[in-house]
């Protein structure tokens, strides 16, 4: 039997909520800071954290340490890989919804 249905081309690491929604905020910048998507997405800075170092290890997240005077910032940016992996999946989703 094949797997013929779009949702067995879903990427699981992509597809849980709160990394989807990292991946959807960051899909339409060059790169965030920390708290911005903390906020934008409504999570905790833990919560974060873990999906973060999750998107990083598969690749799809590089995440910058730096400061802006004194202060330690971190910021996202999707890699190649990763906005290549965010658009794919969300073209499965529609394909999903579309019936298709």
């Amino acid at each position: 039997m094949t797997a013929a249905h779009p949702r067995h081309q879903l990427d699981e690491v992509v597809h849980a909520p709160v990394r989807f929604s990292i991946m959807a905020y960051l899909a339409g910048v060059e790169r965030a800071e920390f708290a911005l998507v903390r906020d934008a997405v409504e999570v905790s800075d833990s919560q974060l954290s873990k999906q973060a170092a999750t998107l990083e290890t598969a690749g799809y997240l590089q995440i910058t340490k730096g400061h802006v005077g004194k202060r330690p910032r971190t910021w996202f940016a999707l890699t190649p890989a990763g906005r290549e992996a965010f658009e794919t999946h969300l073209t499965t989703l529609r394909r999903i919804a579309g019936g298709r």
